[in-house]
């Protein structure tokens, strides 16, 4: 199938991807035949969605608290995301509506093709277990927190610097205080210096995240 080769897993069982992809619209207009739907895959998708997001975010963002690892988990599986996510692989051209869903615009609404997106993950660990599910979910899941990265990179740097200068003669500076670990695993710390004061401290895996968790302290301490 074509969905298959979009997102690299082809399944032994082609009925967990049929069910996957059967929205209850579709069973029921036709009752009689038994259909199986994907309201149950989607609870199961739920919670696999969550525990492989949180695992790859607690392992791979060591520099977020975590009140700020709960909201980075929460924006990655919320609604909007899993359309967003489903939209790369056109998934509700895929499913099975009723003709009155389906001429209602129901291959386009977020609801369903969320839904849907989440039954297709519990298919695939159905099928193949939680490695091959967590490698799709993954494919989608580490491009968006690299974005959001770097939106918060730029926004909190950027956000001090224009604070600060509405203030004619003052100077921000960002000092590397230290750097610890292997060449794969490096760790740097940086404080930010507004004139000769420390306003912020912060560290990450490379100089620029190290500097914006740094801005963001100094945010914070102003009141913003």
């Amino acid at each position: 199938m074509e969905l298959e080769d979009k997102i690299g897993y082809h399944f032994k069982n082609k009925e967990l991807l049929t069910t996957a992809l059967t929205h209850s619209s579709y069973a029921n207009e036709r009752k009689s035949q038994h259909i199986r739907y994907n309201e149950r895959l989607e609870f199961l998708g739920d919670a696999v969605l969550s525990i492989v997001v949180s695992d790859y975010i607690f392992k791979n963002c060591p520099e977020l608290p975590e009140g700020e690892l709960t909201k980075l988990r929460a924006s990655l599986v919320c609604e909007k995301s899993l359309f967003d996510f489903a939209k790369q692989i056109q998934l509700g051209s895929y499913l099975q509506l009723s003709k009155g869903e389906r001429h209602n615009g129901g291959a386009q609404r977020p609801s369903i093709v969320s839904d849907a997106f989440e039954a297709l993950i519990a298919a695939i660990y159905i099928d193949g277990g939680i490695e091959p599910a967590a490698k799709h979910i993954l494919n989608f899941v580490v491009p968006a927190i690299q974005n959001q990265k770097k939106k918060r990179v730029k926004d909190y740097k950027t956000t001090l610097q224009e604070i600060i200068q509405k203030n004619p003669g003052e100077r921000l500076q960002y000092v590397l205080v230290s750097e610890s670990g292997p060449d794969h695993n490096k760790h740097f710390v940086f404080e930010v210096h507004l004139n000769s004061n420390v306003i912020g401290k912060g560290g990450g895996r490379s100089k620029k995240e190290a500097e914006q968790q740094a801005a963001r302290e100094a945010l914070e301490l102003m009141g913003y």
